[in-house]
């Protein structure tokens, strides 16, 4: 059964739409042009989001690609670390389909994580499609990654203790990165996963009964991916669809402890516990949340939705216990 909040969040983004087309206006990201779809997203998201908290220090910047170019970031700090201090770290990876979605609409939540864990959380501006088709995402979340890691200690951040998390696409992003980093042998304590994309084709059967009505439609899921998967081969390859390398690799016990959150009313809630669950199965630590009556998005909801607020709550507990945190 849907939560009563968000059946009002339906009912209200339906009477936008209404509203919006009586107008003469586009009311999907699938029929507007893709910089008009990135401002009406971003306009979207405060709405029903939390207040942004405030922080002990907010520092964009920008880390240097190999061939000179620069890829910005922001780094946000709870305290002022230290070298006999260091801090732990998440390097999140905002959701929008590869499409929208920057450092700023996930600003909010962002916030949250550095001052209710605490941690340092480093928010990454990764390029999006169609302008920087795939693999540019997965290379510029990879290559911050791998950024973290070698500049841990003049961050002054404990490199024991740093995760990857990301919500929706940037779930994807976080799953495909710890993969990356195990085989790598680069060590990582957590991937916090909020109803990522893992699959190559959009088939399954939640993908097809929550086609439409519940917010994130398969009309908008299937313009995001043909804006960032030029070639139909891509959709196979573990950057995109990490379940393809979960499925056939022998044993995953070398992979950060997994926490994966999904909706129930979700298209994208058939892969994301089919991730989790083969994972598991194979040697992966994972904790599986099913938030019930929930909608794709719903964990940028927490100013108007409950269970929103709940959910916040539970990735950082599983933050904390992984870093042994007092709560």
């Amino acid at each position: 059964m849907l939560d009563p909040q968000i059946e009002q969040v339906l009912r209200l983004t339906a009477r936008a739409e209404q509203h919006a087309i009586k107008q003469g206006r586009t009311a999907h990201y699938w029929q507007m042009p893709v910089e008009q779809a990135r401002i009406a997203y971003a306009k979207a998201v405060p709405i029903l989001d939390i207040a942004p908290r405030q922080v002990h220090a907010c520092e964009n910047f920008s880390i240097t690609r190999p061939d000179g170019s620069s890829l910005p970031a922001r780094f946000y700090w709870p305290y002022e670390p230290s070298s006999d201090d260091p801090i732990p770290a998440l390097v999140f990876f905002h959701g929008g389909g590869f499409t929208v979605g920057s450092i700023d609409t996930h600003d909010a939540i962002t916030r949250m994580l550095c001052m209710e864990v605490p941690c340092a959380v480093l928010s990454l501006d990764y390029r999006l499609a169609p302008e920087y088709p795939f693999p540019a995402a997965y290379e510029d979340a990879w290559y911050a990654v791998q950024w973290v890691l070698q500049q841990a200690r003049s961050l002054h951040v404990a490199p024991e203790k740093i995760a990857l998390g990301g919500d929706s696409a940037g779930g994807t992003l976080a799953a495909a990165c710890s993969i990356a980093a195990a085989n790598a042998g680069l060590p990582l304590s957590m991937q916090l996963l909020i109803y990522p994309g893992t699959c190559a084709h959009q088939d399954t059967a939640s993908h097809f009964k929550y086609a439409q009505g519940y917010l994130l439609t398969r009309d908008n899921i299937l313009w995001f991916f043909s804006q960032y998967l030029p070639q139909e081969h891509d959709r196979s390859d573990w950057r995109f669809a990490p379940l393809e390398w979960a499925q056939q690799a022998a044993g995953t016990q070398h992979l950060a402890p997994a926490w994966v959150a999904v909706a129930e009313y979700d298209p994208l809630l058939d892969e994301g516990i089919a991730y989790a669950k083969c994972l598991q199965s194979k040697g992966t630590v994972v904790e599986l949340k099913i938030y019930q009556g929930m909608i794709h998005s719903f964990f940028n909801m927490g100013g108007f939705v409950k269970a929103a607020r709940e959910a916040h709550h539970d990735a950082v507990s599983a933050l904390q216990r992984v870093w042994g945190l007092a709560p």
